[in-house]
């Protein structure tokens, strides 16, 4: 049997890096996600990796830029306000099409907000994060088990597809603590013909670039990214289905509100109410496919989110509107109670969406 340990969640993501490969740590601390570096800060020494707090969230993403073209794992994590002031800089690493992973452990916004849980950064997450045409991979955790998983998940595909992959946790997730174990986690190595590794003479030069002053050399660097994008659409999207075979209703909620809605599932089976969840778990790409068949059986979907409505924009794009869709939401650091959902559920069997 393999060995459970009990962990937090932000140290289960830092113990999951280094597991992973990752020997390079740059970041700012940020409640309520400072355990992570606290983590990297007493771990990556007796590992010879490298632990910098940077000076501002806007340096440690630059040192993420350079390390990753470098070739090398690295990873970054703030919480909201932190990540947007690293947004330039995650834009840049996309531009270059090099891999790194970014952990966001949300607080309430907007603004400095407050320090409590939110999966109001949705927008930001899965429409790109910075400027420019780009996407991002971006990891949902509903556990502290999968904090772990998904973190090297997440490098994994960071490193195969060249591009930044993100873990969008919430401080409920971050906070909580559970068994875990590491023995399962499948860690892929990746060849990196193109990092800047020093020539010593044998190869040409490698360049990591994202400058390209010809307008029909940017559109076709785009062009292509979105062809790796489609792929990745197609391939790697991932979700959970719970008691979806009858249901006549939909939930669909992601990270600790799909925990709550889960619950509430379960209750309003046991009054007689046919209704199941979908869990994505990668939020881009979007379970599309899931939802879309969802669409052709069900009556109507419920949105479960920790935010003003952001996640439901994507389930009545992807129902291409053939069903109602209810939000059951609260926000500001509040988490949404079995009870809410079970109430938005039996309104749903009523009609009233």
């Amino acid at each position: 049997m393999a060995e459970r340990v009990l962990m937090k969640g932000n140290e289960a993501i830092a113990e999951a890096a280094i597991r992973a490969g990752c020997k390079h740590y740059f970041g700012y601390p940020i409640t309520p996600q400072t355990e992570i570096a606290a983590y990297m800060a007493k771990k990556m020494p007796k590992i010879g990796g490298v632990f910098l707090q940077a000076e501002s969230e806007i340096a440690s993403i630059n040192m993420v830029y350079g390390a990753a073209a470098a070739g090398v794992r690295v990873m970054t994590s703030s919480s909201s306000p932190g990540i947007s002031l690293k947004a330039e800089g995650l834009s840049y690493i996309a531009g270059s099409d090099i891999p790194a992973l970014v952990v966001n452990v949300q607080r309430g916004g907007p603004g400095l907000g407050g320090i409590q849980p939110s999966q109001s950064d949705y927008f930001q997450a899965t429409k790109g994060g910075g400027h420019g045409d780009y996407r991002m991979i971006v990891l949902a955790p509903a556990s502290v088990q999968e904090m772990a998983s998904l973190t090297i998940k997440g490098f994994n595909l960071a490193d195969k597809y060249q591009m930044t992959s993100m873990i969008l946790a919430d401080g409920t997730i971050g906070q909580m603590m559970e068994p875990i174990t590491f023995e399962d986690a499948e860690i892929e190595n990746y060849e990196k013909p193109w990092a800047l590794t020093g020539t010593n003479c044998e190869r040409k030069h490698n360049i990591v670039n994202s400058l390209y002053l010809k307008p029909e050399e940017l559109e076709v660097k785009n062009f292509e990214r979105y062809e790796k994008y489609k792929a990745i659409e197609e391939n790697e999207a991932m979700w959970e289905e719970y008691m979806m075979e009858d249901a006549k209703y939909c939930v669909v909620a992601f990270g600790i509100a799909a925990r709550v809605a889960k619950n509430a599932v379960v209750a309003a089976r046991n009054e007689g109410i046919k209704v199941g969840l979908i869990r994505p778990i990668t939020l881009w790409p979007f379970p599309q496919k899931a939802i879309k068949e969802a669409a052709d059986k069900v009556n109507g979907f419920i949105s479960v989110e920790l935010s003003m409505g952001q996640m439901i924009e994507d389930i009545r794009l992807y129902t291409e509107s053939k069903k109602p869709v209810a939000l059951c939401n609260r926000c500001g650091g509040m988490i949404v109670s079995p009870d809410e959902v079970l109430q938005s559920i039996k309104n749903a069997e009523k009609g009233v969406f």
